[in-house]
Formats: structure tokens, C-alpha cells, sequence
């Protein structure tokens, strides 16, 4: 085969056949395909786009393209959540300990944030102690007894996927549903859930911008998941807001400890009650009703914080640290006013996610080293009524000289109005 050929095929709009996939793949995997050759087939996939076929097998061939983890010796019960990326959203650190205390096993791997999203990882290393690299023989091991295990992602995780991120990132290929959907699930499955529960966000702090393309997202993903043999459902979510109050490491590994002690903000206990009861129904084969319940009585009962508890003591985590009323607090604090009286209309996802960056929360490259510390806690949100000189926000950081630009940021990102403005649901649509 030639790539040249494929190229051309695909730029004429035709399918392409699943041994030119896989010799696409093999391709781009050793490097015997040049840069500019992987590019052109990418503008060329698209513009035409990929049937259903090309896409679950492009997926196939880059889940094997690396190591593929065998979670067999866990169970049936394995299932893992994956989200498309938020501002605030901590909701792994929440989901995890409760789906766990229901008789799931959530052992996963899971990345470091870039720009103005969250990595789990990185949350999780801003407790004292706290292991994101473990053996094989410790994962699985803290995987059976705690049920919960949660990693760094490896680097033979689907390494085709990584060069095809790279080059898609610099040649304006992102927006391709096919290419999305395969990237996410071709590190999923390699990772070795039998089930998944996918959390696709829309609106300004996410990639997708409409609910719509949101749910063309999550429909294609879950009919490539279900193809190759995984229980799969999708959530369609808001992100046009931050996902809790809290925007940064500790500080939300913080919130997810007051969830799950039961006095955590309603629109994040919401959802993740919704997704970890999605993932003990999959998972255990229970009804949804029975599920819920299940999920219910662990959150009200604390059985959800005893199981973060013993996750995170199990990979070194110092778990008395985080329960200290210090824990998240910053060297460097100032809160943000609000310039007039009136009723919250809008706290704009993308600004604040940026406006953390600023203050050391996020990386703008992959080299960049996090601070822990820095971050923004909403003291108000969407719909609430504030006056003028009241305080709306905290900023945190380590670095008192990068407050004014954060600070400025963060105050374009509220909007003050007259009148109470309608909510959104939180959860838009569910696809199974």
C-alpha cells in the first residue's frame, strides 16, 4: 500500500478499507509515515469525514497500537468514567469512592490537565504523599482490596493516538467527530474497563459548544464502544459555568471531600450521584432504580468518604492532611468585588478556567509545573443576587505579581443583570 493512495481515496470521499486503516496506523506507530503524509490524510478525513465502519476501526487499530491493560483478573465489575474536560470538574475524585463503596472497581488511568482544564492527576498529587505511579503488581493490588485505583496514564497507552494528537493540535484537524471520538476511546479501551460511562461536556469552558454537537459526539462514541464489545452510555452536560465552587488542585479535592460528606454544591452532587449510579448499574448489572438507591445511601451513610479514605491511603495519600481546614488555603489571597448590585446572570466557564491558568492552577505547555494552591473559589453563582462591594470570588496563588491579570480576567467573566435568569439543567440527554 501507498499513503499517497489513501490520501487520495479519502479526498475523494471514499471509505476506506480496514487493512488501510491498520497500515495507516502501523504507520503512523513506527514512524515510516511522514509527518506531512499523516497530516494531508487527516485534513482529508476532515473534510469528507469516516463512516461508521472506518471510525470503530481507526479506534480498534490505535487501542492496539500500544498496550492494551488486562483488568480480567478484577471481575466484570470493572467500569471507568471518562469526561471530555471541564473547569472544576472533580467529579472522579467523587464518582470513584462512591461507585467503589457500591461493589464496582474503578481501576483507571487518567491524564494531566492542559489549559484550562483540570487534570486528575494533577489533583490528586496536591495531597501530601499521594502516588499516581505505581507497579503493576500495586495497582492491581490496591485495585482488588479498595476497589479503587487511579494512575498516571502511560506513555504505550495508544501511541498512535498521541502522534495524531500532536500533528491534529497544529494543522486545524480538531473538529473532526470521528477523530474525537476514536482519540477518547482508543485510550478508554486500551485501559481495559469492561464498562464506561462517558461524560461529554458542552459549552464555553469545553470543547464542544452546543448540546447538539455534544450528543453527535456522544452517540458516536457510544456506537463505537458498544461495537467493540463495552458497555457504554454517554451523559451530555453543562459546562457554560464552572462545575462547583472550586477551580484548582487542592482546593477541589477539597470539595470533593465536602460531596461526599454531604455538603457539597447541589449542581455537582447532582451529577455525580447521576454518573456514579450509571456506572454501579453497568457495571453490577442492577436496575437503575436499584442503583441510584445503592449510590444514595452510600453518599447520606459516609461509606463514599470512608472509600476515598482508604484510596487515598493506599497510594501514600495523607489523608488527615486534606480533612485540615488549611489544606488549600494559599500563601498569597485576594477577593474579587462585585462592581454593582444586582442578579448573577452568568460566570462564563472559559474565563475563570483561564483566569486559574493565570494564577498557576493550569499549564499553557506540557513542561509546565503546577502550584497546588492556586486557583478561584466562586462565592457566587449563577442566578444568585449580589451587591455591589460584595465579595463574588477568592484568588489564590503562590505569586502575588500574577493576581492583577487573573483578577481582571475573572471579573469580565461575571455578568450582572436586573432580572433572575433561567437554569439549565445539568444533565442535558443521556445516551445509551
Amino acid at each position: 500500500m501507498r499513503t499517497y493512495d489513501l490520501i487520495q481515496k479519502k479526498k475523494e470521499g471514499l471509505a476506506l478499507t480496514k487493512e488501510e486503516i491498520a497500515f495507516f496506523v502501523r504507520g503512523v506507530t513506527d514512524g515510516s509515515i511522514p509527518d506531512y503524509q499523516i497530516s494531508a490524510l487527516l485534513m482529508a478525513i476532515c473534510l469528507r469525514g469516516m463512516n461508521g465502519e472506518e471510525t470503530a476501526t481507526l479506534t480498534y487499530e490505535m487501542m492496539h497500537s500500544g498496550d492494551v491493560v488486562d483488568l480480567s483478573v478484577l471481575g466484570e465489575g470493572t467500569v471507568d468514567k471518562h469526561s471530555t474536560g471541564g473547569v472544576g470538574d472533580k467529579t472522579t475524585l467523587i464518582v470513584a469512592p462512591l461507585a467503589a463503596a457500591c461493589g464496582a472497581t474503578v481501576a483507571k488511568m487518567s491524564g494531566r490537565g492542559l489549559g484550562f482544564t483540570g487534570g486528575t492527576v494533577d489533583k490528586m498529587e496536591s495531597v501530601p504523599g499521594m502516588r499516581v505511579s505505581l507497579s503493576s503488581d500495586e495497582f492491581f493490588r490496591i485495585a482488588k482490596n479498595r476497589r479503587i485505583c487511579v494512575v498516571g496514564q502511560s506513555g504505550s497507552l495508544a501511541p498512535a493516538d498521541k502522534k495524531l494528537y500532536a500533528l491534529r493540535d497544529v494543522t486545524a484537524t480538531i473538529d473532526s467527530i470521528s477523530l474525537i471520538a476514536s482519540s477518547i476511546l482508543s485510550k478508554k479501551l486500551a485501559s481495559g474497563a469492561k464498562n464506561i460511562v462517558l461524560d461529554v461536556k458542552y459549552g464555553s469552558g469545553a470543547f464542544m459548544k452546543t448540546p447538539e454537537e455534544a450528543k453527535r459526539l456522544a452517540e458516536e462514541m457510544v456506537r463505537i464502544g458498544t461495537a467493540l464489545g463495552r458497555r457504554i452510555c454517554a451523559f451530555i452536560t453543562d459546562m457554560d459555568e464552572p462545575l462547583g465552587y472550586a477551580v484548582g488542585n487542592a482546593s477541589e479535592v477539597k470539595e470533593a471531600v465536602e460531596v461526599l460528606s454531604g455538603r457539597g454544591e447541589a449542581r455537582l452532587t447532582e451529577l455525580c450521584l447521576a454518573l456514579a449510579s450509571r456506572m454501579v448499574a453497568l457495571s453490577l448489572s442492577l436496575p437503575a432504580e436499584e442503583a441510584e438507591a445503592r449510590v444514595a445511601e452510600a453518599l447520606s451513610s459516609g461509606a463514599g468518604l470512608r472509600a476515598m479514605e482508604g484510596w487515598f491511603t493506599a497510594q501514600g495519600g495523607d489523608f488527615s492532611a486534606v480533612l485540615q481546614k488549611d489544606f488549600a488555603k494559599a500563601s498569597c489571597e485576594e477577593e474579587l468585588l462585585s462592581p454593582q448590585s444586582g442578579i448573577l446572570s452568568s460566570v462564563d466557564a472559559l474565563g475563570v478556567g483561564r483566569a486559574s491558568c493565570l494564577l498557576g492552577a493550569g499549564r499553557e505547555k506540557k513542561e509546565d509545573i503546577i502550584d497546588p494552591l492556586a486557583g478561584v473559589y466562586l462565592k457566587k453563582r449563577r442566578g444568585d443576587s449580589v451587591k455591589k462591594g460584595e465579595p463574588i470570588a477568592l484568588l489564590s496563588c503562590s505569586d502575588p505579581a500574577r493576581l492583577p491579570a487573573a483578577k481582571e480576567l475573572l471579573l469580565s467573566s461575571f455578568q450582572i443583570g436586573a432580572e433572575p435568569v433561567p437554569l439549565r439543567p445539568t444533565v442535558y440527554a443521556i445516551v445509551e
